[in-house]
């Protein structure tokens, strides 16, 4: 059976800017949903909440992250969190602490699940996926995903707990 050659390879991929950023899986460009109001603020809460914490904590909040998950594929994360300890790269290839992904109206979870997967495959071991538009904090592990329970999302091996229902007000309050 013949094989369709790339439409880009990885090293092309690297070396290109897009508008916004796509995900690259096998060659292909994935376009992502963003831009919408919610998914936006709500990513800048969690950089704040992260951002906050950096010095007690030593995790470093990133947003709109390029990470390497595997030879044929590079995610962009909505949030990712890496150790002050970690390799400092430009396109991540050392498993963040935390990658989270904001769903936006167009999202399936279906896909979402695909991305969730292929960070659980390079080794991160907190996986969270939010959606601004039920109001549902979600955590991926190895048997798939799952609802935090009270809307709150628990980062391994640490004491940290982040509240969602806090975040989700303050997206409310943004809309009095």
């Amino acid at each position: 059976m013949a094989t369709t050659p790339a439409l880009m390879t990885m090293e092309q991929y690297l070396h290109t800017s897009f508008h916004p950023d796509v995900d690259f899986v096998d060659g292909d460009l994935q376009k992502r949903n963003l831009g919408e109001f919610d998914h936006g603020h709500l990513q800048g809460l969690l950089f704040a909440w992260f951002l906050q914490r950096m010095s007690s904590t030593r995790l470093i909040p990133v947003v709109e992250q390029r990470i390497r998950v595997s030879d044929r594929n590079v995610r962009i994360c909505d949030v990712a969190v890496v150790s002050a300890d970690a390799p400092r790269e430009q396109v991540t290839m050392s498993a963040p602490v935390i990658c989270i992904e904001i769903l936006s109206p167009e999202d399936r979870i279906a896909r979402a699940e695909t991305v969730l997967a292929d960070y659980r495959s390079m080794g991160v071991p907190n996986i969270w996926l939010i959606d601004p538009f039920r109001r549902a904090a979600y955590f991926f592990d190895g048997s798939g995903l799952h609802h935090a329970l009270d809307n709150t999302l628990r980062i391994a091996e640490t004491e940290l707990a982040l509240e969602m229902d806090n975040l989700f007000s303050a997206l409310d309050d943004t809309k009095r």
